[in-house]
This record gives structure tokens, sequence and C-alpha cells, in this order.
């Protein structure tokens, strides 16, 4: 049986290629996300849909490949995920394989759907993949907890869909990790919405690779650890946004977290953003009556993966925000040596702090008995 003790704060579903066109109302099917095999005669097999960049399958199932194996891996179709993605009676085998007691469950195809320019195919897609992860996760509800996909385009409709899915039973919900220009995050249309996440109790999400632009990331560019490299800076910006714009000062019982964008970079940015605040903050229009720090610490959490640089500031940020996340069945995953890379990692820290990073925060802002 899995140790209990360990919840992963971000793991992944990988969605079945065919699920959208199943699923889809009728009207929208001949546009269903899908994949092709050979794709402008390159070996694998990839996730398309509409104006996104095509994206190789198998990166969404590189757990425990050895690096040395990835461009190989690569090339491999939807037939060699392993049975998890479709039955999650095997996903509990893995975190028990693992040994975790329960994961926060993000999608994987879902992610590049954030920049969908077709608006209403994006809302039908977010509502469709709802549906199925609650499905897969009343297999066993107290260890796989699905978050949901809200499209912010219409605010009103994302609304009643992020009413929709808490009484559904979802944890959460994802977020563009970056909104339109024209419509940032502290623009006051986006009021009715932050009200609602608050009083619902439902945390938001900002993940890695969800921006309205797209990805923010060509997987078939010559560097791509150089576009890696700087993922993170798309929800640096909007966490700027949610604290020096205002929306955490009037919201404060709202939830957001930053996920897969690491954390050692976060205490530096408080303190980037409580320098900025003293020096100039008098002459901006938005009032603040705490330091931007200190929205952070109360209302901003971050999950990471493989990160033993985050104790360097562990003081200062970490030790009630930060969640560990084992990032399953993902390529930056370490399934299935999580328990190994906590032990070594955090053998240091007191087991009242290492408790927090890989368990109790987690389970306080997604309500996980």
């Amino acid at each position: 049986m899995a140790q209990s003790g360990i919840i992963s704060a971000d793991s992944h579903f990988v969605e079945p290629p065919e699920m959208w066109a199943e699923r889809l109302d009728k009207k929208f099917r001949d546009k269903a996300p899908h994949t092709v095999k050979g794709l402008d005669g390159r070996k694998g097999e990839f996730f398309v849909c509409e104006n996104i960049n095509p994206i190789p399958v198998a990166g969404f199932f590189g757990a425990g490949v050895p690096t040395e194996e990835l461009a190989e891996h690569t090339k491999k179709g939807f037939e060699a995920a392993p049975a998890s993605v479709w039955d999650p009676a095997a996903r509990i085998k893995d975190q028990e394989r693992d040994g975790l007691e329960a994961e926060v469950i993000y999608t994987s195809m879902g992610m590049p759907l954030y920049g969908l320019d077709d608006v209403e195919l994006r809302d039908a897609c977010f509502r469709t993949y709802n549906d199925w992860s609650v499905e897969y996760c009343s297999h066993d509800p107290k260890r796989l907890l699905p978050l949901g996909l809200i499209s912010l385009q219409d605010i009103q409709a994302g609304t009643k869909e992020l009413e929709r899915i808490a009484q559904k039973g979802m944890r959460g919900a994802m977020i563009w990790a970056e909104p339109p220009d024209d419509r940032p995050y502290s623009h006051t249309a986006y009021d009715p919405f932050w009200a609602a996440a608050s009083e619902l109790n439902m945390p938001l999400s900002l993940h890695i690779l969800t921006g309205s632009k797209g990805m923010g990331i060509d997987f078939f560019a010559d560097n791509l650890a150089l576009q890696v490299s700087t993922l993170h800076h798309e929800v640096e910006r909007s966490i700027a946004v949610f604290v020096l714009g205002g929306v955490l000062e009037r919201f404060p019982k709202l939830t957001i977290v930053s996920a897969e964008n690491d954390v050692a970079w976060m205490p530096y940015f408080m303190w980037r953003m409580d320098f900025a605040h003293r020096r100039i903050g008098a002459v901006s229009s938005v009032k603040l009556s705490l330091k931007p720090s200190d929205y952070v610490k109360r209302q901003v959490y971050a999950t990471f993966i493989e990160e033993p640089i985050l104790l360097d500031g562990y003081h200062r940020y970490a030790a009630d925000n930060a969640m560990w996340s084992s990032d399953y069945p993902h390529t930056a995953a370490i399934w299935p040596r999580s328990q190994e890379f906590i032990k070594d990692t955090f053998s240091e820290l007191s087991e009242t702090d290492r408790k927090k990073l890989i368990h109790d925060t987690a389970a306080r802002v997604y309500r996980i008995e």
C-alpha cells in the first residue's frame, strides 16, 4: 500500500485522443482535438487542433524514460502510454509504486487548448474535459482529485462553469496563465469570477504552457532548452498583476496557484515587488494596504517538481506556500523515484517543515482529509 503522508499537488491526466471526438457536441466534432500519426513525414503521433502547434503525444507520458532514450521515445504513439491513462485503477497502482496517497490532477492535452482562437470550440472542449475527468476520478475521489478547465473569454459563462464543476466535486480550476493583453486580470470585468472562486473556495491555477497566446513553445525548435528556461515569465507577470493590480487586495480569500513554474525565484520576485512598491507605489492609482510580499504569502501558492535550490530561500516563502508535485506521467516527472528525491533533498528540514512541503499545504489548499 501507499505510504501515507505524500500528496502530489500537480500530476496529470493524458486524455485518450478520441475522447473529444466521441463526447463533444455534434456541431464541434469535425473540429475536435485529435491525433495524427506521421504528421508531415515525422515519426510519431501528434496532438492537433485548429491553430495550435502540433505536439508529440509521447511527451505527455515520458515519466521514467531515461534521458538518453527520450529522442526515440518521442517517436512513439499513444499505444505506448501507460495503462493509467485510460484505467484509473492502474493509476492507483502507479501511485502506490511511487508511495503517494493522493494526486491533484491537471490536464495534459487541454493545456494547448487555452490558445485556441475558436472561443466556442474552446468552451465546448473544456466542458467535455471537465465531465470526463470527474468520471475518471470517481473511481477513488479521495486519491484522484481533478482540477477543471475554465475559459474567461466570456466571464459570465466562465463563472457558471466554475459553479458547475464545484458542484461536481472538482477541487479547483485552471485559467489562462496570462490573459489577453487588452484585458489583464486587474480589469474589474473579472471581479464576479474572483468573487465566485473566493466564495466556492476554488483555488485558481496558472499552469505553465496555458497562456492565451498559446503554449509559448515550439517543440520542434532547434533550441528547445532556451524556450523552456523562460516559460515561467508569463505567470510571473500574472502574479504581479494580481498583487500590484489590487486583485488580492479586493479579494482577500482568493487563492492563486502557480503550477509547475518552480519556486526558487519567488523570494526575489517578492523582494522586487516590495522594492518597486516602496519606491514608486505612491504614484500608482492602485493603493495597497499591505506589502506586495504579504499578499503573496497570504494567497499565492506554487508547485515544484525536482528543485532542491528552493531550500536556499525556504524561510522567505516556501515554508507555508510551496507544494511538491510528481508531475506524473509527464517527461519532467521523477516517478517512480519520488520518495528517494524527497528523502535525499529534504532530510535537513524539520519533520514539520518536510510535511508541509509534501503533504500539509496541499491538503489545506485542496481540502484533502
